[in-house]
Order: structure tokens, then sequence, then C-alpha cells
């Protein structure tokens, strides 16, 4: 057990710990954003609450979510000691070093860069996953979907409308043909609310700059610490790394907000 103890307690032992926890945030990126993605359809948020409630009820995904947690606050106190260390370990700084001669300005800042994620995912789970479990501003909405033509019609529930679960599902008919009905909890019209705000739209789009100068670095970076460094697989990480995580995946998020902004 001791020799565990030292290993991670080491410097090699830490940065691999960091690269798993980053990889497993990297993961999940992908996840949230291919269930954010439901923002866009046109349907008045009726996939995206369904999603939202399946994220918060289904016990594997709540274990997830533990893990999670634990792995971004690890990751992020981790990232920011190693960086105190490391600044302490070379106190004095010549005058003819020349550190872009020697790295990418990204591996330079990944403390400053991991400060600014964390501050704002403090803002970001605050403003919707907090509220959304534990506020009250989010209301109910009823999504009526014609059987026959596959129509869905929305329809906001009063102010005083509350109920134990985040999603109740049925049948209702009228003249007109048969629906079905969903009364669920509408964390999408919170989500359209606050993108109306030109300065929380403005921190979510610099955030995610942050977010893709830091995976620039931190994802080619999480498989050299790993060990997985080979010419074989080098090609494959460094366009995973530019491509997917510093650009299409930032984008994306950016996407969100201005969407409801501009919409």
């Amino acid at each position: 057990m001791n020799w565990v103890i030292k290993m991670f307690s080491s410097s090699l032992g830490q940065k691999f710990i960091m690269a798993l926890t980053g990889l497993f945030l990297c993961s999940f990126l992908i996840v949230h954003m291919i269930g954010n993605l439901q923002l866009f359809k046109a349907d008045d948020g009726l996939a995206f609450n369904t999603y939202a409630v399946f994220m918060t009820t289904n016990p594997f995904i709540k274990v997830t979510s533990y893990l999670l947690y634990f792995s971004i606050l690890f990751h992020a106190i981790k990232g920011i000691l190693l960086v105190v260390k490391n600044n302490k370990a070379r106190p004095v700084k010549y005058a003819v070093q020349n550190g872009a001669a020697n790295s990418h300005w990204t591996s330079r800042s990944m403390g400053v860069l991991g400060t600014i994620i964390l501050v704002f995912i403090v803002i970001h789970m605050k403003n919707f996953w907090f509220e959304y479990k534990f506020g009250h501003e989010i209301g109910y909405t009823s999504y009526y979907t014609n059987l026959a033509t596959g129509v869905t019609v929305s329809k906001e529930m009063s102010a005083e409308y509350t109920q134990f679960n985040k999603m109740e599902e049925g049948m209702t008919a009228d003249e007109n043909g048969q629906y079905r009905l969903v009364i669920v909890k509408d964390l999408y019209k919170a989500v359209a609310i606050q993108f109306k705000e030109w300065y929380l739209v403005a921190l979510y789009v610099l955030c995610m700059f942050a977010v893709g100068f830091h995976l620039f670095h931190g994802f080619k970076s999480a498989f050299q610490s790993l060990g997985l460094n080979h010419s074989k697989y080098n090609g494959l990480i460094n366009f995973l790394g530019i491509w997917v995580f510093s650009i299409l995946i930032p984008a994306g998020f950016a996407a969100m907000p201005l969407f409801f902004f501009f919409k």
C-alpha cells in the first residue's frame, strides 16, 4: 500500500491522476454537448426538458455525476497547486529566459485558464443546476403532441402549479384528436431567459475561448502523462485535441447562448 501512496503523491503520479481526470472531463464535454444540442430543436424545449429530467433522475447518471463533481474539484485544485509548486521551484527568473522558445503560451497559462474555467463552472452550476434542483423560479410547462400529425404545442402552467416529480406523462383527447401529454419542469425557458442578458452571453463566449485554449495543450499533454505518446497515434491525438476539443466543442457551447440572444 505504501508504494501506491508514494506513487500518487509523487510529481509523476499527480500528473497521471491529472491526466485521467482531465480525459474523463473531456468525455463529459462530449456527452454534455450532445445533450445540449436538444436546445436547437424547434419543439419549444420538449426534447431538452426531457433530457434534463433523464440526466437528473437516472441512477447511473446520478452516480457518475458525483464522480464528475469530484473530478472537477480535484483537477482544478490539484492543477492550481501544481502551478504554485512549480513557480516556487523556480523562484528566480533569468532575464535571458525566453519561455516562448521552449513551449506554447497555452502550456504556460494552464493555471490561469483552469482558474477561469473553474469560476465559470461555479457560475454555470449556480444559474442552472442549482436552480433546477433546489430553486423555486423554474416552473412547469405542458406539451401536447398530436398523435396523428406529430405537431407539438406547449402551454405554460400557472405559477401555483407544483408536483413532486420533474415530469409526468399521460394521454388526453379533444375534438381534434388524441394527444400525448407531458408536463415537465421547464429548464429550457430558464436557459432562454438567462441568455437574453448580454453580459452573461459575453461571459459564456469568452469562457469558451478559455476552454478551447486549455484543451489545446491539456488534451495532448494528458496522453503524454499516461505514456501514450507514440508516432502511430500522435496524428489522431493532435487532430482530436485541436479540431474537436479546442475548436468544435467550445464553438458548439458558445453557439447556444448566441442562439438564444439573437433568437
